[in-house]
């Protein structure tokens, strides 16, 4: 990978802390004769081992965000820099690297092959990756060590979603990424995959970021981003993380 060049002592210590520094973050899209600002000058930090949620509603930036800094996007100015990577720099092939070997993803839908069990789902994964955990350890992780043979079909909307949480940690990614991972799911359901969200990034010391419309999920992490028209418009800390099984909606 590119990288950018000659830090010093202290930069590269810093850079190590934070795996995601941004500045002017900025994604216009050409709509006919006008423009779509998507993104407009975001700046931000996520920090080593954080969960941050990012609220907002649809169109604010949030998934333009997301798959800029996962690498499954390129934006039209500023900076985005992985530890001591500059993502702008990477060419393609570059960006399929990062991914692969750096970034766990988790959409709405969960895209699970219905012919492959949930085990065979996640040696998906497993079989490409570097240093991946077996399929069985990362299914036990998120709660399904004993669904390891049973089909897509076999299993609920809440469990398919698990399903895809292992496969997207099994590779041990430094970061995990969920865009509206309980957006098709009840409370009760969903509160089994942030469960296991929030296991992974406890216990692997995973950076989290979870893209949702629900502002009471937000009370389960160490930070809160909001977004509106493309702009960071409020940002918080918790003082301490509420409890997943303490939260309703």
């Amino acid at each position: 990978m590119t990288e950018l060049a000659s830090l010093s002592s202290d930069e590269a210590s810093k850079a190590d802390a934070t795996t995601f520094y941004i500045r002017g973050l900025t994604k216009v899209y050409p709509s006919g004769e006008t423009e779509i600002h998507a993104l407009q000058g975001i700046d931000l930090d996520f920090h080593k081992g954080e969960l941050i949620v990012l609220l907002g509603p649809s169109g604010s930036g949030k998934s333009t965000f997301l798959n800029i800094i996962g690498g499954l996007d390129t934006p039209t100015d500023g900076q985005v820099r992985f530890h001591d990577t500059d993502l702008i720099a990477l060419n393609d092939r570059d960006l399929t690297s990062y991914r692969r070997d750096h970034i766990g993803f988790v959409f709405q839908f969960y895209n699970l092959i219905p012919s492959l069990t949930a085990r065979e789902n996640v040696a998906l994964v497993t079989e490409i990756a570097d240093d991946p955990m077996t399929p069985a350890e990362a299914l036990e992780m998120v709660g399904l060590g004993q669904r390891l043979n049973h089909f897509p079909a076999q299993l609920s909307g809440g469990e398919q979603q698990r399903v895809a949480v292992a496969r997207a940690i099994a590779k041990r990614p430094q970061v995990l990424l969920c865009d509206e991972p309980t957006g098709a799911l009840d409370s009760k359901t969903g509160i089994g995959v942030l469960e296991a969200i929030e296991r992974v990034n406890r216990e692997l010391g995973t950076t989290t970021a979870v893209i949702t419309h629900n502002a009471a999920i937000a009370d389960f992490a160490d930070r809160v981003v909001v977004f509106g028209d493309g702009r960071v418009t409020e940002q918080r800390s918790n003082a301490q993380r509420t409890p997943v099984n303490d939260i309703h909606w």
